[in-house]
C-alpha cells in the first residue's frame, strides 16, 4: 500500500486507539496514529505517554465467572495487545487486574513506537473533514474528553445533540504516610492475598465522616451537569443518598476482620496499590469533586488517614459520548459514512476493558473493509451477541433504547438467556456462559485465520 489514503487513520492514542493501532498493525495494515500528546494534554491527563489511565488503575475482575473476567478472557483469546501489557505491569489486587499505571502507559507507548507499520503524528484534529481528505478509512477514538472543533464537527456530522456526563477521579496518597496502627492489610474473605490496605471506622467515626462530606465545599466545574454515571459517582453524592449508602458501597466492611478488634468494622475504606512498589495508594471508590483543602480535611477524619500525604487530589472532568444506537452501525462503523469507525468511551461504552475491546473489534472491521471484504464477510467477523464483547457492541450499536441513553459497562444483563429462551439455573450460568464464549472465540479465530495468514494477532494466544 503506497497510497497514503490506504493507511488506516486512527485519531486518539488512549486505550481504544492504542489497541486499535496495534491490532490493525498486527494484521499487516499500515497505520497512522494521531494524538495531541506530547505537545498538548487534556485537563485530566498528566503523562506524555499513550494509553494513560485517568481514573482508577484497576481493570476489574479477572475471574471468568464475572462479566469483567469473561470480557478479558475473550479479548485475551483474540490477542489483545493492551491486556498482555497489563498482565506484565500488574500490581497485586486480589482477584482483579490492576496495573502500575506509569509502567503500563510507558510499555504501550513503547510498543507503538517500535512497531514498523505504525506512524505516530503529533497534532490536533479539528474536524472530521481533515480525516476524510487524508484516508479512505478512519477510526476516531478520542475518548470521553473529546472537545473543541472535533467535538463540534462530530456533533454536526451525526446530526444528534451531543451528550455528556461528569466523571470523578479518586485521590492518591503516599503509602508511608498512612497510620499502620489504624489500618491492616487484607482482601475481602481472604481472596487474593493481602492486596488492600484497609482503614476501619467505628460507627461514630463513620457518621462524622459522612456529615463532613455533606457540608464540605465542592469545586466548581465548568458546564457542570448534575447527571453522574451510576458506577462512578462522587462519594459525596453517595453520602447524600442515605446514612448507609456508602457502607453498602465503597466503604462496605463485609469480608473483612479488623485484627485489632477481632470483629468486622462498622465501615472500611480500602486503599489499592497504584504502582508496583506500593508507594502510592488510591482511595477505592472515593471519586470526588471536593476542593483540595476539603479533601485533606475530610479524608483526614478517617483515623488511618489523619496524616496522609496526598500525591494527587480527586478531580472532575466532563465525559462526552455519542448516541451510539442512533449513529453507529455494526462493528462501530458510522451509519451514514462507509469507512468511518468510532471506538472507546466516545461510543457510549464505559470502562477501561470495554474501551480496549471496542478498539480491537473496530480495528478488525476496519482491516476487513480495507482488505475488500463484503458486508456479509465483515458481519461474520463480529463476535456473537452471546459473548460479552459481542453483547456490548450490539447494545451500543442498536440494542439500547435511545430514551435516556447512558454509557454501559460489561454486565451479564446484556447477555441473552439460553437458546430456548429459558432461564438458566444460577449454578450453571457461569459455566455455560464461559463455554459458549469459548466456542464463539474459537470460531472467530478460525475465521480470521482464513482471511489473514502469518500475522501476530492469531498466534494461538487463547
Amino acid at each position: 500500500m503506497k497510497d497514503q489514503k490506504d493507511r488506516l487513520l486512527i485519531v486518539g492514542a488512549g486505550l481504544a486507539g492504542a489497541e486499535a493501532a496495534l491490532t490493525a498493525a498486527s494484521l499487516g495494515l499500515p497505520v497512522t496514529l494521531i494524538d495531541m500528546k506530547p505537545q498538548e494534554r487534556s485537563p485530566a491527563h498528566t503523562s506524555s505517554h499513550f494509553a494513560e489511565l485517568v481514573c482508577s488503575n484497576s481493570l476489574k475482575s479477572n475471574r471468568p465467572e464475572t462479566a469483567q473476567g469473561l470480557l478479558k478472557r475473550e479479548l485475551n483469546s483474540l490477542g489483545s495487545a493492551l491486556l498482555a501489557i497489563a498482565e506484565k505491569t500488574a500490581v497485586p489486587a486480589g482477584g482483579s487486574l490492576a496495573v502500575d499505571r506509569d509502567a503500563f502507559a510507558a510499555a504501550v507507548s513503547d510498543a507503538i513506537d517500535r512497531h514498523p507499520l505504525i506512524q505516530v503524528s503529533c497534532r490536533t484534529i479539528e474536524s472530521l473533514e481533515e480525516l476524510f481528505q487524508e484516508s479512505r478509512v478512519q477510526l476516531v477514538a478520542t475518548g470521553p474528553l473529546t472537545g473543541g472543533g472535533l467535538y463540534e464537527s462530530i456533533q454536526a456530522f451525526t446530526g444528534a445533540e451531543g451528550l455528556h456526563f461528569f466523571d470523578a477521579v479518586a485521590p492518591i496518597v503516599e503509602a508511608s504516610s498512612i497510620d499502620s496502627a489504624q489500618s491492616f492489610m487484607a482482601s475481602r474473605y481472604g481472596k487474593g492475598g493481602q492486596d488492600y490496605l484497609n482503614c476501619p471506622m467505628n460507627r461514630e467515626q463513620y457518621l462524622a465522616f459522612r456529615q463532613a462530606l455533606l457540608v464540605a465545599d465542592r469545586a466548581s466545574v465548568r458546564d457542570f451537569d448534575p447527571t453522574y454515571f451510576k458506577d462512578c459517582q462522587p462519594i459525596e453524592v453517595l453520602a447524600e443518598r442515605g446514612e448507609d449508602t456508602m457502607r453498602f458501597g465503597p466503604l462496605r466492611p463485609v469480608g473483612l476482620i479488623d485484627p485489632a478488634t477481632g470483629k468486622r468494622p462498622y465501615a472500611c475504606l480500602q486503599l489499592r496499590k497504584e504502582d508496583q512498589a506500593g508507594a502510592m495508594l488510591s482511595l477505592v471508590g472515593c471519586q470526588t469533586r471536593l476542593t483540595f483543602s476539603e479533601q485533606r480535611r475530610v479524608f483526614g477524619m478517617i483515623p488511618a488517614l489523619a496524616r496522609a500525604e496526598f500525591l494527587r487530589y480527586g478531580v472532575m472532568h466532563r465525559n462526552s459520548f455519542l448516541q451510539g444506537p442512533l449513529v453507529l452501525g455494526s462493528g462501530f462503523q458510522s451509519r451514514t459514512r462507509r469507512g468511518l469507525f468510532f471506538a472507546g468511551q466516545l461510543t457510549g461504552l464505559e470502562g477501561y476493558v470495554e474501551a480496549i475491546g471496542s478498539g480491537l473489534v473496530a480495528a478488525i472491521q476496519a482491516a476487513a473493509l480495507m482488505k475488500g471484504l463484503d458486508a456479509s464477510d465483515m458481519e461474520a467477523l463480529l463476535p456473537s451477541p452471546r459473548t460479552m464483547i459481542g453483547a456490548l457492541a450490539s447494545w451500543v450499536t442498536g440494542g439500547a433504547s435511545l430514551q435516556d441513553f447512558q454509557p454501559m459497562n460489561a454486565n451479564f444483563g446484556l447477555l441473552p438467556m439460553d437458546g430456548e429462551g429459558k432461564k438458566i439455573k444460577k449454578a450453571d450460568r457461569a459455566l455455560l456462559r464461559i463455554q459458549e464464549s469459548d466456542r464463539e472465540m474459537d470460531r472467530l479465530r478460525s475465521l480470521l485465520k482464513n482471511y489473514w495468514e502469518d500475522r501476530e494477532l492469531m498466534d494461538d494466544q487463547a
